[in-house]
């Protein structure tokens, strides 16, 4: 009978690795007293270890072998390992991520070749991750299926591992300085791997004192999302902190990463019962989850934010971030009556009396006195939507169609309007569009009117762009 393991995001490691695969203690992750593991696979695999430290040290071993037989990257291509194992690879496009066959000739990874390249490579090494517990061949698993409770820390295991296999030992130099959550996502876009893997690598190199943790949602009987601690990883020069299976506080930021790249930021106490600055990202959940997983960086040296002129984070200018009232901004070219696309459109159709209340106040301006000027519209008792006119007509142009002196104005009105109600601020990347403006200039500008006046500013960009599958 054919068996089959699916992974979460991916996953795989066998038995005939074994004898490749034993370990070393892990100085970096975090084990809890309280975390109890329950899994059979694990308790097969680790026996009396802790099976985090077994999964790494065991990991790491394969890791070794394949450098010493001339693995080279970045990237790191899984297929090597894959290889070295004796393992099939083969593109299915009807699976969800990949997964995990026995087979009369061996084992078998199918994977789907439509997804992202990162998430292709880090579904492969899950699955060849899978093959490092002795019973992978006995028991189906399918991605999205009949799951138990305690599957979470099998995936899990599964993902520490293919961290290894994809961002290996020696792949990253040693670094003093960490850039903000944002920044890092960008950056571990060259090295071809996922953010999970990416930040798990950065921490046992830094030489700052941080720490990584990656978290999970539960729902509760009452249907409401709580977020666990999975593990924890620290930087050499980080204190030690136990703080895995730990429920995290229902007010925490992790809450506000609702999607796969969103991120946020926040000074926040429950890490060390001090003041900490904690910056979050939502990663690929579970199999048969519908929340994300959330990935959070800890700086133990930092307990105020770093000042940032304006704060930017990945997500949708549609959620906005805060508590209170908030004022949402989008840019308009001066001949319009309507809402085009882009942000505009998101913003009618979710809140379509906005655009009828712009419309009604808008043809009262003339044309010719429309640019500088902001329209609000309502859209609820704590959300205003705020149009401000900053671009000449619209269409193609041998210019840019942004006018700085206007939008200037728009911006200052902006402000006046939210020191008046007590409002933050929230806008995408406005006048980089169709308007082709420099966001660099209008970035200053921002600092210059909003934030030196005191008001709190936030701007939404779209999490880095995934490349897709083109040669493994």
């Amino acid at each position: 009978m054919q068996e089959v393991r699916s992974g979460t995001h991916p996953s795989g490691f066998g038995q005939n690795a074994k004898g490749l695969l034993t370990g070393c203690l892990v100085q970096e992750l975090s084990k809890d007293p309280k975390m109890i593991w329950t899994h059979p696979s694990v308790k097969a695999f680790a026996k009396n270890a802790d099976p985090l430290t077994a999964i790494e040290d065991a990991a790491r071993k394969l890791v070794l072998k394949a450098r010493e037989n001339g693995w080279k990257g970045p990237p790191y291509n899984p297929l090597y390992i894959a290889e070295m194992l004796k393992v099939k690879i083969e593109a299915n496009a009807s699976i969800a991520d990949a997964r995990l066959l026995a087979t009369e000739t061996g084992p078998k990874i199918e994977f789907n070749p439509q997804q992202p390249r990162e998430r292709v490579r880090f579904s492969i090494a899950h699955e060849i991750a899978h093959l490092l517990f002795p019973d992978w061949s006995e028991q189906i698993r399918n991605r999205g299926g009949n799951r138990t409770a305690d599957d979470w820390q099998l995936e899990m295991l599964c993902n520490l591992a293919a961290s290894e296999f994809v961002l290996p030992i020696g792949s990253l130099s040693a670094t003093s300085e960490i850039a903000p959550i944002e920044d890092l996502m960008r950056q571990r876009r060259k090295y071809d791997v996922s953010a999970e893997a990416f930040l798990i690598r950065l921490a046992k190199i830094s030489t700052r004192p941080i720490g990584i943790f990656v978290s999970s949602p539960t729902v509760s009987e009452s249907g409401k999302r709580h977020y666990k601690i999975d593990y924890f990883v620290n930087s050499p020069t980080a204190q030690k902190t136990r703080v895995s299976a730990m429920m995290i506080p229902d007010d925490s930021i992790v809450h506000r990463c609702t999607a796969i790249g969103y991120t946020d930021r926040s000074i926040e106490s429950w890490v060390t019962d001090s003041p900490t600055q904690i910056e979050c990202v939502g990663l690929a959940g579970y199999p048969g989850s519908v929340y994300p997983r959330v990935a959070g960086l800890v700086r133990f040296d930092r307990d105020q934010e770093d000042y940032l002129p304006i704060r930017v984070l990945h997500g949708d200018v549609l959620e906005p971030r805060n508590e209170g009232k908030k004022i949402i901004c989008q840019l308009v070219n001066d001949k319009a009556v309507k809402w085009g696309g882009g942000v505009a459109r998101k913003i009618a159709k979710r809140f379509p009396n906005t655009e009828e209340a712009f419309t009604e106040q808008v043809i009262q301006i003339p044309q010719r006195e429309r640019l500088g000027r902001v329209v609000f519209t309502e859209a609820s008792d704590d959300l205003t939507i705020a149009s401000l006119i900053g671009q000449e007509g619209f269409g193609p142009s041998p210019f840019p169609r942004i006018r700085y002196a206007a939008l200037q104005t728009c911006l200052e009105r902006v402000a006046d309007h939210a020191a008046s109600i007590g409002a933050s601020i929230h806008m995408p990347k406005i006048g980089t569009g169709s308007a082709r403006g420099d966001w660099s200039t209008i970035e200053e500008m921002l600092d210059d009117v909003m934030v030196r006046a005191g008001l709190f500013v936030t701007v939404y960009d779209v999490p880095p762009k995934r490349v897709q599958l083109e040669l493994l």
